[in-house]
């Protein structure tokens, strides 16, 4: 009796501890301003279901992304430390290429030692998934399945970059991407992932298209905001949180699910009433003012957030990393330089806790 015993105890043990860990999403929106959530002053744009992560969650008021453009933002939120670490602040150029983002032709992406998010939590047992943009590098060496996603759906870089195809894990299933549907088809892919994982400790990365330019949205979100066609793209990135969170609520998840929502950089002013605002900060996208460095940055999780906290203490992209260590049992790497800082204190509003960074650093390269 005592081997049937054993195995059924060890069982029930791993299940239970299974449970103890939370379920992680981040929800990354691509050049979206900091005034462009309705919490953060946005005037003309509503956000209800962004704006309802700030109320039963955390808001910073001061919270940073490591990069004003795309590609080093992006590493640096996946694996914890500065971009010049990761030699992904200045990329090799492609043909007409910026050094600073990758582009269709652009020959490299990252490093295959480098340990991501992903990687960190299939260690402890996560599924993991991505949807959305990634622009690491498209070349299969580099795509999001052999970073530490299980699974991947999305485009390999920016929606103004052609050809623009939409990957299903490492193959191309449609080309050029129908975007007018993309935020819809992305928030899909999500709750199906969400679903699909409902029973285990799982890890979602969305990373919106948009509202990186060029904008679209379908039929069914055409004017319905007052601000314009970027306030459509806004409004459906918002219905597409309230989707997720109402699936959280189904599935009796969302106690014990961290959610995050911020951007990748500030907004692209040049694009006029296309590129979002980042009002009273100065400046947007590609420059190291606050307002290409400075982002929305919420975070929801109420078995451990107190509601309607706001923070004016400094954090980064780069805090996610140990911060998802330290709350799943991972272990963060210790064989490089994490730059990110375990900001769980701040989180949970502990007193006295203030912000981990004595400086931060500014660089975008030449």
């Amino acid at each position: 009796m005592l081997r049937y015993i054993l195995p059924a105890l060890l069982l029930i043990s791993t299940i239970a501890h299974a449970a103890e860990k939370p379920n992680i999403i981040i929800i990354f929106t691509d050049d979206q301003g900091y005034a462009d959530v309705g919490v953060y002053g946005a005037p003309q744009i509503k956000t209800p279901h962004i704006d309802r992560l700030a109320h039963e969650g955390i808001r910073f008021t001061d919270f940073y992304v490591a990069a004003p453009v795309c590609t080093p933002s992006r590493a640096a939120l996946l694996t914890g430390s500065y971009p010049q670490r990761l030699s992904m602040a200045r990329m090799p150029r492609g043909k007409n290429g910026s050094g600073l983002v990758l582009f269709p032709n652009s020959p490299g992406g990252i490093h295959e030692n480098e340990i991501t998010i992903p990687e960190m939590l299939k260690d402890v047992g996560y599924a993991t998934g991505m949807v959305g943009k990634w622009h690491l590098g498209h070349l299969p060496p580099f795509l999001p399945t052999r970073h530490g996603f299980d699974t991947y759906y999305g485009i390999p870089y920016s929606n103004d970059m052609t050809p623009c195809p939409i990957l299903r894990d490492e193959e191309v299933i449609e080309e050029p991407a129908d975007q007018t549907t993309l935020t819809e088809r992305y928030t899909e892919e999500s709750i199906k992932f969400i679903r699909e994982h409902k029973d285990e400790p799982f890890f979602l990365y969305l990373a919106h298209s948009m509202p990186h330019i060029p904008l679209f949205v379908s039929e069914k979100f055409d004017g319905i905001s007052e601000g314009g066609l970027y306030g459509d793209v806004i409004e459906t990135i918002d219905w597409g949180v309230g989707q997720i969170l109402d699936t959280l609520d189904e599935l009796n998840l969302d106690e014990n699910t961290l959610v995050v929502f911020t951007s990748d950089n500030g907004p692209w002013l040049v694009f006029g009433d296309h590129g979002g605002l980042a009002t009273p900060l100065r400046s947007g996208k590609g420059t190291t003012y606050e307002g290409g460095m400075r982002v929305p940055g919420i975070m929801r999780w109420p078995a451990k957030i107190p509601a309607g906290t706001v923070t004016s203490e400094v954090a980064t992209t780069m805090d996610l990393l140990p911060t998802i260590a330290a709350i799943s049992g991972a272990k963060v790497p210790d064989d490089r330089t994490i730059d990110g800082h375990n900001i769980l204190p701040l989180l949970t509003n502990q007193p006295d806790a203030t912000s981990p960074y004595d400086a931060f650093y500014y660089y975008q390269g030449s």
